[in-house]
C-alpha cells in the first residue's frame, strides 16, 4: 500500500486556488461579439476587458471563469474516484481490476499535478509513470 495523500492534497489545493481565481473573475461565461473585435464581454454584455491584438480574444474568452469552474468540477470527480483506490497506486500494480483502476486513475491525477510542476510544493515522485 502507498500513501498518496500528499499528491491528492496538492492537486486539491491547486484546484481550490484556481476556483478562487475564477470566482474572483466573476464566475461567468465570456463571449467575443463579432461586431467589436478585440473585446471580451461578460454575460450581461459589459466589457470584461479589451485586447489591442485581435486574435487573442477568442482564445481568452474560451478560458472564461465559467468554463474553468466546469473543468475544476470534473477534475474533482476524477480526484474523488482516485481517492477511493489511491493506496493501490503503486509502481508495480497487481493484475486485477482494482489495481489497474488505481494505476490508471493515478496516471491521470499525476498528470493534473504535473501541470503545476513549477509550484514549490510539487514533488518529483509525483511525476506520471510511463510503463509498458
Amino acid at each position: 500500500m502507498t500513501d498518496n495523500s500528499g499528491l491528492v492534497a496538492f492537486v486539491r489545493a491547486r484546484l481550490d486556488e484556481e476556483e478562487q481565481a475564477a470566482r474572483a473573475a466573476g464566475g461567468e461565461g465570456w463571449r467575443c461579439p463579432a461586431e467589436v473585435p478585440g473585446e471580451i464581454h461578460d454575460r450581461g454584455g459589459a466589457i470584461a476587458f479589451t485586447l489591442r491584438n485581435h486574435g487573442y480574444d477568442r482564445h481568452i474568452a474560451r478560458q472564461d471563469p465559467a468554463r474553468t469552474l466546469q473543468r475544476i468540477e470534473t477534475n474533482r470527480v476524477l480526484l474523488d474516484e482516485y481517492t477511493e483506490v489511491a493506496a493501490l497506486d503503486i509502481d508495480r500494480p497487481q493484475r486485477d481490476f482494482a489495481s489497474g483502476r488505481a494505476f490508471g486513475l493515478g496516471f491521470a491525477v499525476r498528470q493534473m499535478a504535473a501541470e503545476h510542476a513549477g509550484h514549490p510544493d510539487y514533488q518529483v515522485k509525483w511525476l506520471p509513470r510511463f510503463t509498458q
